[in-house]
């Protein structure tokens, strides 16, 4: 296969793989943001096993303006967690969920913004795959200050999400997987540990099933979803990684009806049709 079809494939794995996000922070039985903290950091050995490993080199060599920028990704990626997940608290799953899968409107602004070329098939591509989130997810606007607040923080979680993708994908172009993920895990680690540590968020003395339901999210939604999502972002462009996540969506609402027997909704197969035409839509545009 060419290298770009195994981005694809690892594109596709990578978003089965944060599917399990849901269904596992659900399991955990911790707090919201000790759980972003304990999926970061149970990740640095292994990716740093490979710095040490097999890329001492690579990380030698990245130069100060991209460690810089390797830093800055890492505090988008705790700022995205500590945004999104509070909002869940404040306004509904619906809201919350539809306002942050905005992410790809800000991916391509920032492209916009950046003098890159955004064609209008790249914008229909979006505005489908959007379309199918809020199929999927209704419409839900409930105008407290209570709730606005938590769609606020809803919609600034998309918007860090976008940047954390934007600036990744500049410092993957000269480093490799493992150096980026490792020093931008490390500081979205160091980051949520603060904010645990102000909030008062407990980060051990959990259950087992807990600590089990953590290693999962390691495993699955970090490593091989924001892991894979890093190493693809070298080749393709963010804009159509952030409309192919949003399959996650769908897939999350498949792994509730297999482990907590929710049936998905009768608008999930018409969903799945926007999202996936938003994404050829991308995908064509991509390649012209």
């Amino acid at each position: 296969m060419t290298r770009p079809v195994v981005d694809f494939v690892l594109l596709a794995v990578a978003v089965v793989a944060v599917s399990f996000s849901a269904p596992l922070v659900r399991a955990a039985h911790a707090p919201a943001l000790a759980i972003a903290f304990w999926r970061t950091t149970l990740a640095l050995p292994v990716t740093g096993a490979v710095v040490v490993t097999r890329d001492r080199g690579a990380l030698s060599k990245l130069d100060r303006l991209n460690r810089r920028r390797t830093v800055v990704a890492g505090l988008f990626l705790a700022a995205h967690f500590a945004t999104w997940i509070p909002s869940l608290s404040f306004t509904s799953v619906a809201s919350s969920v539809t306002l942050v899968c905005a992410q790809p409107i800000w991916v391509a602004l920032i492209a916009h913004c950046r003098g890159e070329h955004v064609s209008p098939a790249v914008w229909r591509g979006i505005a489908l795959a959007l379309a199918g989130v809020v199929l999927i997810t209704g419409v839900d606007l409930t105008l407290t200050p209570r709730a606005l607040f938590g769609d606020v923080l809803a919609l600034l979680g998309g918007m860090l999400s976008g940047a954390y993708l934007v600036v990744g994908g500049d410092v993957r172009r000269v480093t490799t997987t493992a150096v980026y993920t490792t020093l931008c895990y490390a500081v979205a680690a160091l980051a949520l540990l603060g904010v645990c540590f102000v909030g008062r968020q407990a980060i051990a003395g959990y259950p087992a099933a807990t600590w089990l339901a953590l290693l999962g999210l390691t495993v699955g939604p970090q490593l091989l979803g924001h892991t894979l999502v890093n190493r693809v972002v070298q080749t393709l462009s963010p804009t159509l990684i952030s409309v192919a996540i949003l399959f996650e969506i769908l897939g999350s609402t498949l792994l509730a009806w297999l482990f907590f027997d929710e049936a998905p909704p009768v608008s999930a197969l018409p969903a799945a049709l926007l999202i996936g035409a938003g994404v050829v839509s991308v995908v064509r545009a991509d390649t012209e």
